[in-house]
């Protein structure tokens, strides 16, 4: 196992900058993973840690090895990576096992048996490695790619999009399978993906990502609850802005009543700001004597998700057990549960 630590690296495609300044550490045996929207770099960020794209800034460091700057750069080959990649690129010639055998050809016979067995029974595909590619589905083969990239004892694996082939379901429910086994295994991870549920299945740290910079790095529970970005609250979880009025260090005004929040201090007085609220800040209560309209609803099996219209003209969202159906042009009672509020700058808001 290794550490990760990549330090303020640029990456520029003729005279575009495609990284920016980004900066991220992973622990050994720690598991990464990249959101964001296509095309603001995530796959570039994977290239460079892989040593298939050069950087034109800082460093990345394996270890205490450095493996990339501005004037060094060890080949692929040399790095002791591993790489999962979006359509599995496993072999259609070759048997499951001859897949997986690929990769440690250096071993000795002895040991490639073993390693194969003992791969494939951490992904649970014994009495399976007679089988071609296509006589398997959709997550077995995932599964085969992983077991390949894992044969050599990478001391880092990357995954780029690895289950973007597969309905949603199997996605997620596979996620936690590659966690358990990249735990087993002690590998240091890191994965690109734009489906946060993936990202939460997998990860214990995730960058949010947008056009070449990294907005920020942090646990699930971080992002969601402590965005330190317009961008970041958007892409993580649902949410809408509001505006307000700082008041005092401690408290901002809003639509919604004076709410408590922790970074005030970042503002002056009667300053105008964007105040985040999420669906679960709005909570549906029948007999509240604050009644709100409804806008729109969208219903999710488990509980619709309620667009509701404040006495301001702006809109929240709030989430609701299904078998409280209410019609749009209705009005339903609501409380606030928010424990802090999350402050913007009011010029950031367009930027979402």
């Amino acid at each position: 196992m290794r550490e990760l630590h990549i330090n303020q690296i640029e990456s520029r495609h003729q005279n575009t900058v495609i990284l920016n300044q980004i900066s991220l550490h992973l622990a050994a045996g720690e598991i990464g993973c990249l959101l964001g929207p296509s095309g603001c770099g995530k796959t570039t960020l994977l290239r460079t840690i892989a040593g298939l794209q050069p950087i034109t800034q800082g460093n990345i460091c394996l270890g205490e090895q450095t493996v990339s700057s501005d004037c060094v750069h060890i080949e692929t080959e040399s790095r002791n990576v591993g790489m999962v990649f979006q359509d599995y690129a496993l072999f259609p010639h070759l048997n499951v096992a001859d897949n997986i055998r690929f990769g440690i050809a250096n071993f000795s016979k002895k040991q490639q048996q073993e390693r194969i067995r003992t791969l494939l029974e951490l992904v649970d595909l014994s009495g399976k490695e007679t089988r071609y590619p296509h006589e398997l589905s959709g997550g077995q083969q995932q599964r085969v790619a992983l077991a390949r990239a894992l044969a050599a004892k990478p001391q880092i694996l990357l995954m780029d999009e690895p289950f973007s082939g597969l309905d949603v379901e199997l996605r997620e429910s596979l996620a936690r399978q590659v966690r358990c086994i990249l735990k087993a295994e002690g590998i240091t991870a890191l994965m690109v993906t734009h489906n946060q549920n993936e990202a939460f299945a997998i990860a214990d740290s995730i960058g949010v990502m947008n056009a070449g910079e990294l907005l920020q790095w942090g646990s699930s529970y971080t992002l969601y609850h402590q965005p330190n970005h317009p961008f970041v609250a958007d892409f993580i979880g649902q949410g809408v802005l509001i505006k307000g009025t700082v008041c005092s260090c401690s408290q901002v005004h809003t639509a919604l009543g004076n709410l408590k929040t922790n970074v005030c201090d970042d503002f002056e007085p009667d300053e105008q700001v964007s105040v985040l609220v999420r669906p679960d800040d709005i909570i549906h209560r029948d007999e509240s004597d604050w009644q709100l309209e409804v806008i729109n609803r969208v219903f999710r099996g488990s509980h619709f998700l309620y667009t509701l219209k404040l006495d301001s003209g702006e809109h929240v969202l709030c989430m609701s057990q299904s078998h409280h159906d209410h019609e749009i042009g209705s009005k339903i009672g609501v409380k606030l549960e928010m424990d802090h509020a999350v402050v913007f700058p009011l010029q950031q808001e367009n930027t979402t």
